[in-house]
């Protein structure tokens, strides 16, 4: 069965840095596009960054860009998310996907989600 597992979230201050990863394993093929979604408490789902998985190209957010960065190892198959100058406003848990759409749309529709990794900045 496909599974993405992520991992490397935990509890920040404001400016501060993590890095989150993302470990991919049953997949009979890659799939074209990768992404980093979070949810915030009473917010609906909404994509963070994306890349094509065998192209590169990224996409980003607005409330990211310059921010944050995706990028990925594909000889182990794992997704990351390097994210610096946090705010209080990224608090979500934060989930990687991959699918088959554009990294515009952060690969939608899904063909796997992760189950999240709590990311929590204090001010």
């Amino acid at each position: 069965q496909p599974r993405l597992e992520e991992s490397g979230g935990g509890s920040v201050q404001s400016g501060g840095s993590l890095r989150l990863s993302c470990a991919a394993s049953g997949f009979t093929y890659s799939r074209i596009c990768r992404a980093w979604l979070r949810q915030a408490p009473g917010k609906e789902r909404e994509g963070v960054a994306a890349v094509y998985t065998t192209l590169g190209g990224t996409y980003y957010a607005d409330s990211v860009d310059g921010r944050f960065t995706i990028s990925q190892d594909n000889v182990n198959n794992i997704l990351y998310l390097e994210m610096n100058s946090l705010t209080p406003e990224d608090t979500a848990m934060y989930y990687c996907a991959a699918g088959d759409g554009s990294t515009a749309e952060f690969c939608r529709p899904f063909s796997s989600l992760g189950r999240g990794t709590q990311v929590t900045v204090s001010s």
